[in-house]
């Protein structure tokens, strides 16, 4: 495989789109919808968020314009691909009752695909490697997200302007993705130029580039989009001390700041619907009223709710505080003994969608005893 440093210009990108059309792919990217930006299809570069930025903070998300006609110029979206790949509900089966009273299952079947990823953020791109680890290298495979990753093209890019909610530098993901993805842009804007440097991951990216005609990088192009990853580094919104963080969260099982956390937290599952590595889901079965048709639904669910602990007549975590102690130090610490890395990827949403403004960062640092950044 070449390693070399390729560029398009926005026509180049337009034709990027169209070529993985052509190849088949669904292309999911970032768009907008409803004051926000969402990952959807998309047809065309026309129905990327050009000329759009954000701010977000602690229970602020608001979007904005951009003079710079930028393509990726926001932080994270309202969501991450995690939704593609690992649906909100999906249908598992469906069975029916013939007339011999028999019934019969038939498992459903994984509709679409194969799916190019368009703009995924390193800390994005990171959570879909952990849901790989979790939901595909076990012992047991998921099967539904295993048909939907199978033949998925990652193009990642680098995030130049780093949100108030942000840590990706503090965890490592980020702001450019450093390995995992078979394309990499880096959007470079420089008055009348417009250049994306692509970092090229793998074969099939290679040979992506090779269809467009794409020219390699220059040593100026390719140190202005390393300026803009070091930039973006150094304007994290938030940060967090990985020091020691998990042996910090297991000493403080029992630390009265959780009241506190308690007395603000609605346990309303916003910071886990977001989250791009949260995998908690439950079953659902539905049948007709008259019992001759039956469905299966996967549907995502989440630790902050009573019912989610309810075995043998109660709940393990009956209260907000033992709900949130668990969904921080899983995310913080056991996860990484589960499954030998964090479960946080620093894209900040836990913080920009909780209605309260609590913010994991923040409430990490409370348990060290120091105070926590956030950008003024």
């Amino acid at each position: 495989m070449t390693s070399t440093t390729r560029t398009l210009k926005v026509e180049g990108l337009r034709k990027l789109v169209e070529e993985l059309r052509a190849r088949g792919f669904t292309v999911i990217a970032p768009t907008v919808r409803d004051g926000a930006i969402v990952n959807a299809p998309i047809e065309s570069i026309d129905q990327l968020p050009r000329g759009v930025g954000d701010q977000q903070d602690a229970a602020h998300y608001r979007l904005t314009e951009r003079a710079d006609g930028a393509y990726f110029g926001y932080a994270a979206g309202a969501q991450s691909m995690k939704p593609v790949l690992f649906p909100a509900e999906e249908l598992l089966w469906r069975g029916k009752r013939d007339a011999a009273g028999a019934f019969t299952v038939q498992p459903a079947s994984n509709e679409g695909g194969p799916y190019a990823l368009l703009g995924v953020r390193g800390c994005d791109l990171k959570a879909i490697h952990i849901h790989d680890a979790v939901l595909t290298s076990r012992g047991f495979s998921d099967a539904h997200y295993a048909a939907r990753r199978a033949g998925a093209l990652l193009i990642s890019v680098t995030c130049g302007s780093p949100a108030g909610t942000c840590f990706c530098a503090s965890v490592g993901t980020g702001p450019r993705p450093s390995e995992g993805y078979d394309l990499s842009l880096t959007e470079v804007i420089k008055g009348s130029s417009h250049t994306f440097v692509v970092a090229v991951g793998t074969e099939r990216g290679a040979e992506i580039m090779d269809a467009l005609g794409a020219s390699t990088a220059s040593e100026a192009e390719m140190a202005a989009a390393d300026d803009i990853a070091k930039d973006a580094a150094l304007n994290m919104g938030r940060e967090l001390n990985t020091d020691g963080l998990k042996y910090l969260m297991y000493a403080n099982a029992e630390s009265s700041h959780w009241d506190d956390v308690a007395s603000r937290c609605l346990s309303c599952t916003n910071c886990t619907l977001v989250c791009p590595t949260c995998f908690c889901t439950s079953v659902e079965d539905v049948s007709d009223l008259t019992g001759q048709e039956a469905s299966r639904h996967r549907v995502w669910d989440s630790c902050f709710s009573e019912d989610f602990s309810y075995i043998h007549g109660g709940s393990v975590r009956e209260s907000p505080r033992s709900r949130y102690r668990q969904w921080i130090t899983h995310k913080l610490a056991s996860w990484e003994d589960q499954f030998g890395m964090t479960g946080c990827v620093g894209c900040g949403r836990c913080i920009t969608w909780c209605p309260v403004g609590i913010d994991i960062t923040a409430e990490a640092a409370a348990l060290r005893g120091t105070p926590s950044k956030a950008r003024k």
